[in-house]
């Protein structure tokens, strides 16, 4: 046995020399162990609590996240599962064809398969919802069934034409024999029987009244009227739409105006037929064709919608300042009714009997606090010169209208008359 083990273990302490000869300069043994270090008992103690309680808050703050996560994920999931709940709800409840029907299911069939798949929260679901939503709203916004009822009134369709316009006869005869002819194919071949419109196309000059007579068309039948301005329509993408698989798609003119309408059986003005731009004119004129014509117009297919509507119900109405930019193709579908120019004669009661009673009543007057004398209004009608329409003569009158409300306001009459000698009081001739 070695003589150094022998000492070590015969239980004899150690010199100093001894000792310093069996430890290493990092204080561990011969045999390279480090000796035990023995720290503070309350010390271990308070260290194992500390580590103790942040291991329970570790564990409680996992806990409170997922319980938060879990309850948001059944809230969106809930909500989810409304909204596309609430979209069949509508499908079914509209009355629509069945195989159009069918299609809008199958979207939404769809829609819930993107949720399950990509998640209710991810951007391909948010945007799939917002598209199939917009389209599904469009299409049960169409009135697929909704008909107004036509008043077929004669002798009141006349009275409501001389109301409303002085003169114009032969635009006046030609509503009141088309209005004959609905009473005529009601009576002999039952209600549900399509009438073919005639495109009537109003032709003249500026101010001449073709919009408003336009709208006093749809008031004599007791339709909704629906006005689509062509002055500058650059594209015929507006009249029928863009495809809905591009971004931010939506309906063209006819659509947004039937909808509006709430009614299949409008009055839908062309409005200014040759203003069109150039660029874009035959495009436009193309769908005007198909629009126009009784026999096309039964299936028309906006590229948003993407599904026939039946606008053979519609009755349109066209107008124009001259007939030289507008294709001979849509000019066969029209019946061109020219607008007359209006003499002195003809604006001087026009002044008189039309514009200055609705004006008066607009601006807030009387009858009695407001007269005009006879002899003042030939210096009203023409004070810059020939002007074919009435617009330059309703500017004058709303003028003096405006300026007697002012002194009556203000105290300074009880009632206005105008005559030549105070005349330029009211209008700066």
């Amino acid at each position: 046995m070695d003589p150094a083990q022998s000492g070590s273990n015969s239980g004899q302490p150690l010199s100093p020399a001894d000792a310093a000869a069996t430890t290493n300069g990092d204080n561990s043994t011969v045999n390279g162990d480090k000796p035990i270090q023995n720290p503070n008992s309350l010390q271990i103690v308070s260290e194992q609590q500390m580590a103790d309680t942040a291991n329970f808050q570790k564990v409680t703050t996992a806990e409170t996240v997922n319980n938060l996560a879990t309850q948001t994920t059944v809230s969106d999931h809930a909500d989810s599962s409304d909204q596309i709940r609430k979209l069949g709800e509508k499908v079914e409840q509209a009355k629509l064809p069945a195989d159009l029907r069918q299609i809008l299911n199958d979207r939404i069939a769809r829609l819930a398969l993107i949720r399950s798949g990509a998640g209710f929260g991810s951007s391909t679901y948010i945007l799939e919802y917002e598209a199939t939503s917009r389209y599904i709203n469009w299409v049960i916004g169409l009135p697929w069934d909704k008909k107004s009822q036509d008043s077929l009134d004669l002798a009141r369709a006349r009275q409501i034409l001389d109301k409303n316009h002085y003169g114009l006869q032969p635009l006046k005869e030609l509503v009141l024999e088309y209005m004959a002819s609905i009473m005529l194919n009601i009576q002999n071949n039952g209600p549900d029987f399509i009438t073919r419109s005639p495109v009537l196309c109003f032709v003249g000059l500026a101010g001449t009244g073709k919009t408003t007579f336009a709208k006093s068309v749809a008031e004599v039948l007791s339709r909704q009227f629906e006005r689509i301005p062509f002055g500058g329509m650059a594209d015929s993408r507006v009249l029928r739409g863009q495809s809905r698989y591009f971004p931010d798609a939506e309906p063209g003119q006819i659509v947004k105006r039937l909808v509006h309408a709430g009614t299949k059986n409008p009055v839908i003005l062309l409005d200014e037929l040759d203003r069109v731009t150039e660029t874009a004119r035959a495009d436009i004129m193309g769908v005007l064709i198909e629009l126009l014509d009784p026999e096309q117009n039964s299936a028309f297919s906006d590229h948003y919608i993407d599904y026939p509507f039946n606008l053979s119900n519609c009755l349109f109405v066209a107008t124009a300042n001259n007939t030289t930019a507008i294709s001979t193709a849509v000019l066969d579908r029209l019946e061109i009714i020219q607008m007359p120019s209006y003499n002195d004669e003809e604006k001087t009661i026009i002044g008189r009997d039309y514009v200055l009673p609705k004006t008066k009543k607009l601006t807030g007057l009387k009858d009695e606090q407001l007269a005009i004398d006879d002899g003042v209004w030939e210096e009203i009608i023409r004070p810059l010169g020939y002007d074919p329409g009435v617009r330059g003569l309703d500017r004058l009158i709303t003028n003096i209208c405006r300026k007697a409300a002012m002194m009556i306001v203000s105290g300074q009459a009880q009632s206005i008359r105008v005559t030549q000698d105070n005349l330029r009081d009211f209008v700066p001739l």
